[in-house]
């Protein structure tokens, strides 16, 4: 059937339509209420069939090379809204607008139906009517719940309450020791109530933390001063600061875009109780021009995922969109509550989005400022990619002997290594081709969740350059790899001068270029990065099997034992500096004192 044919014979049902090139490339995903009203809107034909004339430049490119289309037929628009963003997340088509930030911000909450509560993190809505949440918080929560602790005496630890007995956090003066001491629920309420003026208060809480930071370093304790300013910066990070203050308790979410030629950014700021607790932003590339119907809808659809959010607010954009309605539809099913998608069109709520925009404007000014895109046009014309490869990840395995086989993926974006998004993963296989297609397939099935990039590099040659693309292709997903490996010298890694002699694999192309050539070094950075990540992790894979072999060696030290102390005190490293008390605790006195002599 040709292509005329198959769209005059399109259902008037709900649903999903791909285009595909003359390659079988996949080219663009698109959502209709009525499949054969919305794909005939992209035609004419007569005298032949060709693109329609009310279409932009960058749709009339795409159905320029479209030669053949299929379509999924769903139960209603909301169904194919959510259909066509999952596949969109999974296959990355050349002309969709992809947005990859799909982190859950944390939020810090507190349980109130506990004598005494604890501050906790959590990305999800607890189930208990008690809870009160704090946030999102784009970066620095972690850092806000460390400094509570630090400042405020509230119960450090979840098994503090069950030992019954006093302990080193007591002694210090961090916590006021209701484990054994008569202490009043009224007392401590009031460590609870500072913590949270701290959480809603920002300023004060870094007030606090300059003034112990400069304690430590006047009395030459620079190792935690250091720590403190480092923590500082992290929660002043997420701020954006403004005269804007809501004299009620208001909340919002607020979305603003901004776009040049070739990038975009959203800006998301997030207002708590009538006060701009936080912010976060996210480029994005457009590699074939800019929709701001594709984009909003994206960005919404990421951040709110499919997960009802700890605190629903109302939702301010800065432009109206196409699918405005359709995505409120979805949010309200998802909230479970009506969901309020608006236009600002005057006072401080519009202040609000003139804010934003304002934002998303510096971040644009800054971003092609700092950011030379040099290298990767002269990689894109090399090695004949499809789009610029602005996100890259690239792969490393390492083992010794078969013992602690792991793999390693790096992440480098826009010019720098995006150490938050590298990911670590322990192999069953030993050999080398099934590490690397065992490492491939975990990391093209969590696609869904974690969007393709726009590049792969492998460390090694040909055979697996093939079987990534092999992986891919029967994935359906369209994706440019890059091997690289070592030219081999009487089956021996050749270097010259200390200097690799490094072979480039593409699917059409092998290239042998000059250790001067800068390409070639770009590539050789990324693998070296992917090398050191992938080294590093089996280093600290094989300790730790050491360390819990020697651990279960211990008479009366079971498995059960070193798993509970691992997650009590984090590492096999901390464990070595705790106290006797500490360990008793948690086990027993004579568990205890068999770990200690053991360390000691």
């Amino acid at each position: 059937m040709t292509l005329k044919e198959k769209i005059k014979q399109l259902p008037t049902a709900p649903g999903v339509y791909q285009y595909f090139d003359k390659n079988g490339h996949l080219l663009y995903i698109g959502k209709a209420k009525n499949l054969a009203n919305r794909v005939k809107s992209y035609w004419q034909f007569t005298p032949e069939l060709h693109a329609h004339s009310n279409l932009s430049l960058r749709i009339t490119k795409m159905i320029h090379q479209t030669v053949s289309m299929h379509y999924i037929v769903v139960n209603s628009e909301h169904d194919a809204l959510i259909l066509e963003n999952s596949l969109i997340k999974q296959l990355n088509p050349k002309y969709n607008i992809l947005l990859r930030d799909d982190k859950t911000f944390p939020y810090i909450y507190i349980d109130n139906s506990l004598d005494f509560p604890r501050f906790e993190i959590t990305r999800k809505v607890i189930k208990s009517k008690d809870i009160t949440y704090y946030g999102p918080f784009s970066v620095g929560a972690r850092d806000i719940l460390n400094s509570l602790y630090d400042i405020c005496k509230l119960v450090q630890k979840k098994g503090c309450l069950k030992s019954k007995k006093l302990c080193l956090y007591h002694q210090i003066g961090k916590c006021l020791g209701p484990c054994e001491l008569p202490i009043s629920k009224q007392r401590y309420a009031e460590e609870v109530d500072l913590a949270t003026q701290l959480i809603k208060n920002k300023s004060e809480l870094i007030n606090r933390l300059q003034e112990k930071m400069e304690f430590y370093a006047q009395n030459l304790r620079f190792e935690e001063a250091a720590t403190l300013r480092d923590s500082i910066e992290k929660i002043e990070r997420s701020q954006i600061k403004s005269d804007i203050d809501f004299a009620t308790n208001e909340n919002y979410d607020i979305f603003a875009v901004e776009h040049s030629s070739s990038r975009a950014v959203v800006v998301k700021i997030f207002m708590r109780h009538g006060k701009i607790i936080s912010s976060s932003h996210e480029y994005i590339n457009l590699h074939e021009g800019f929709d701001a119907n594709e984009i909003y809808s994206r960005a919404l659809l990421s951040f709110y995922k499919d997960e009802k959010p700890p605190i629903i607010a109302p939702i301010l954009i800065a432009d109206t969109f196409e699918d405005q309605q359709l995505v409120q539809q979805h949010l309200t099913k998802l909230f479970e509550k009506k969901a309020h998608i608006s236009l600002p069109q005057r006072g401080k709520k519009k202040d609000l989005i003139s804010l934003a925009k304002l934002n998303a404007t510096e971040l644009l000014k800054k971003d092609k400022e700092s950011f030379n895109s040099k290298i990767l046009e002269d990689m894109q014309e090399l090695c004949q990619l499809d789009k610029m490869p602005n996100r890259v990840e690239v792969f490393d395995n390492s083992h010794m002997s078969g013992v602690a086989t792991v793999g390693a993926m790096i992440v480098y974006e826009n010019g720098k290594f995006d150490k938050k998004s590298y990911r670590t993963y322990h192999l069953h296989v030993k050999d080398e081709y099934g590490q690397m297609r065992e490492t491939l397939s975990r990391r093209v099935a969590s696609f869904e969740k974690n969007s393709p990039p726009d590049l792969w590099i492998l460390d090694g040659g040909a055979t697996l350059l093939k079987l990534a693309l092999d992986i891919l292709e029967s994935n359906g997903v369209i994706l440019d790899v890059i091997a690289i490996s070592k030219e081999k010298v009487d089956a021996k890694a050749h270097r010259a001068k200390g200097k690799a002699q490094d072979i480039l694999y593409t699917k059409d192309e092998i290239f042998r270029l000059q250790t001067s050539d800068k390409r070639l070094q770009w590539a050789q950075n990324l693998r070296d990065e992917a090398h050191r990540s992938a080294i590093t992790f089996h280093k600290k894979t094989k300790l730790k099997i050491d360390q819990e072999s020697k651990l279960l060696s211990l008479h009366g030290i079971s498995a059960a034992k070193v798993q509970k102390l691992l997650k009590h005190f984090g590492t096999f490293e901390a464990l070595k500096d705790v106290t006797f008390d500490d360990i008793s605790s948690l086990l027993n006195t004579k568990d205890a004192k068999t770990i200690k002599n053991f360390y000691n």
